[in-house]
Formats: structure tokens, sequence, C-alpha cells
């Protein structure tokens, strides 16, 4: 289905959903259901904490869907529903935690994000080996969070520039300078360990 069929197609059921039919609404988020997932489980400690994030995203999406406008496509508006909501629990984590052991809001602590399950942008059979992915996740997990939200977006979920700063809501420029120091970040910490354990591939592995 082309893009422009398929932005027609959301806004009919947009449109439907709104006036009334609000079965058709696992139709409308269905294609978006694992990209929406992944997000918040990049920022969540575990499966559980991002499967509340994914479904309390889809629920506020719906309560809003009438605020919903076409200006942006409606994965992005989506994904930046899931984004905030993940960011609010996450505030929230810790400030609980914080008022558990005593301290100030002033020593929040940085939440270490969950690794990504899958790593789809190394176009080689190395990819299927559990130690590369893992050590790509492992490091994808330590990226600054600035760094970190724009590499999924644009790597992973393949998002382009507009919507990437829609989901964001942040520049063009902020997201080219962010993915490129991502991706700069990334390849200091990992060309090393691949070739190292991958000494035999003769292929350039990373894709930047």
């Amino acid at each position: 289905m082309c893009a422009h069929t398929q932005t027609r197609s959301e806004a009919m059921l947009i449109a439907a959903i709104v006036a009334g039919e609000t079965q058709l609404y696992h139709e409308l988020v269905r294609p978006y259901e694992r990209s929406v997932y992944m997000m918040a489980l990049s920022y969540m400690q575990n499966e559980a904490d991002a499967e509340d994030v994914a479904q309390e995203a889809f629920v506020r999406a719906f309560r809003h869907l009438a605020s919903f406008r076409a200006e942006a496509k409606f994965s992005t508006w989506l994904i930046g529903i899931a984004l905030n909501e993940a960011r609010s629990r996450l505030r929230r984590q810790s400030v609980i935690r914080m008022e558990s052991i005593g301290e100030p809001p002033s020593e929040e602590k940085t939440i270490a994000p969950a690794l990504l399950r899958d790593w789809r942008e190394i176009p080689s059979e190395a990819v299927e080996r559990a130690e590369i992915r893992q050590l790509i996740q492992q490091a994808v997990g330590t990226l600054p969070d600035i760094y970190r939200q724009v590499f999924l977006l644009r790597d992973v979920e393949e998002l382009n520039i507009n919507e990437t700063a829609q989901a964001l809501n942040i520049s063009i420029a902020s997201v080219k300078v962010r993915l490129h120091r991502a991706r700069m970040m990334l390849q200091k910490q990992l060309a090393p360990q691949l070739k190292t354990t991958s000494q035999k591939s003769k292929r350039r592995w990373l894709p930047w």
C-alpha cells in the first residue's frame, strides 16, 4: 500500500472512530503496536512496565483521537504519546524511589534504559549471533537519553527526520546533530568489539 493510500485509509478510519465506530480502533493501531511497545521497552526497566506504557499510550490516543490533526502522521503522534507516558512514568518511579530512601529531589538518579530486543540496521548474517545482538543492545542502552531517543526513532523505527522532530518536539537541525553524535558514539564503542568478535566476516557491518 502506498503512503498516500495508507494516509487516506487512516484518515477514513479515524473519522469513522470519532463518529462512533469505536470497534475500528484496533484496526487503526494494529500496525504500530510493535513500534510503540519497542519504544516503551527502550525506556522502561522491564517488559511489564513497557506493556503498561504501551497500553496507556493506546488508551490516551483513543481518548484524544478527535484532537488529532493530519499535519503529522498518526504513527508519529502515537509514538510521541508513548514517549511522553514513558518519561512521566520514569519520573514518578524516580520520585517514589527517592522518597523511600529519604533523598532530596535534587539528587535524582538516572534510570538505565532496558535493552532492545532486536537490531535491524546491520545487513549481515552476523546479526543473528546472540553475542553480536547483545553487544549492540548494550551499546544502544548506554547512549545518553537525548541521543538514544533520536537513534531509536530514526535508525530502528525508521521515521524520517521530520517525523522524528515532531515526535520529540525538537528542531530538524537537532535531530541531525543528535543522530550523528549517537552514531559516532556507537561506532566508537562497537567497532573494536565487533572486529574482535567476528574477524572472519569480510562485510562492513555498521551502516554509518
